[in-house]
């Protein structure tokens, strides 16, 4: 039976407004993001030559535009690499670029009609209307609070949304491929943190002390029958001092 593994890869650095926890902020990588993106697309090819998996030619990434540019960098270095590379297992790309499916079930925690405000904003928000009590003191990175405005939804629930998509995409793809195959999803590091406890790789008290390198691939192997396995790819252990910034 061919395996089917999932390469999950945070987004690269971007120019993101300060003391503001929406993730759906709209701006573009930092130089150092693309270059985060064009590492991971290196840390890709060198896993695939290694594993000798092959690459699924759609990959799957947030519309955020980080994850989109993420993306769209490793996809460009990707056809170039497979259309000079004499490697064999390359030879079926030759002429069918690699693409991308752009999808909102990536996207990190939405914070519905507070998006892009700042935390003492949105904090007031919340004091001035009469139907809400005061947010918990951690509010930001409390798994399951979810903030009461139109629209926002939870940490868990955002990685909900992202674990029932992981899990079909390679459902489908563990049905269609005949050899070891590597799916590659482009997204955010607490939506992707959360899906992976949801699909018991992660333990739930390992949520919030760790977090994802930009640009650093985690490899989740599926197994079929919803079990998963995490085969490479180191999390990032947040220092004390670090805070909570996804």
């Amino acid at each position: 039976m061919a395996r089917v593994i999932a390469a999950l890869i945070r987004h690269g650095d971007y120019h993101q407004l300060p003391q503001t926890p929406s993730a759906h902020q709209p701006f573009p990588l930092t130089e150092a993001g693309r270059q985060q993106a064009l590492a991971a697309a290196t840390a890709l090819w060198d896993r695939l030559q290694q594993e000798r998996w092959h690459l699924h030619p759609e990959l799957d990434c947030s519309r955020l535009l980080r994850a989109w540019q993420t993306a769209d960098l490793m996809c460009q270095w990707l056809i170039k690499q497979y259309s000079e590379s004499q490697y064999v297992e390359s030879q079926p790309f030759r002429g069918h670029p690699i693409r991308l499916h752009q999808t909102e079930a990536l996207a990190e925690r939405g914070l519905g009609s507070a998006a892009n405000l700042t935390v003492s904003a949105i904090e007031a928000v919340l004091q001035q209307d009469p139907r809400f009590s005061p947010p918990p003191a951690d509010w930001k990175s409390n798994s399951h609070y979810c903030l009461p405005l139109q629209g926002a939804e939870s940490l868990m629930q955002a990685g909900e949304r992202v674990a029932y998509h992981l899990g079909s995409r390679m459902e489908q793809l563990a049905g269609q491929v005949t050899v070891d195959t590597l799916q590659v999803f482009v997204g955010h590091g607490a939506a992707f943190r959360h899906g992976a406890h949801l699909l018991g790789v992660l333990p739930f008290e390992q949520i919030a002390r760790l977090s994802m390198y930009h640009g650093v691939p985690v490899y989740l192997e599926y197994h079929g029958d919803g079990r998963w396995s995490h085969v490479g790819g180191d999390w990032k252990v947040r220092s004390a001092a670090e805070g909570y910034h996804d």
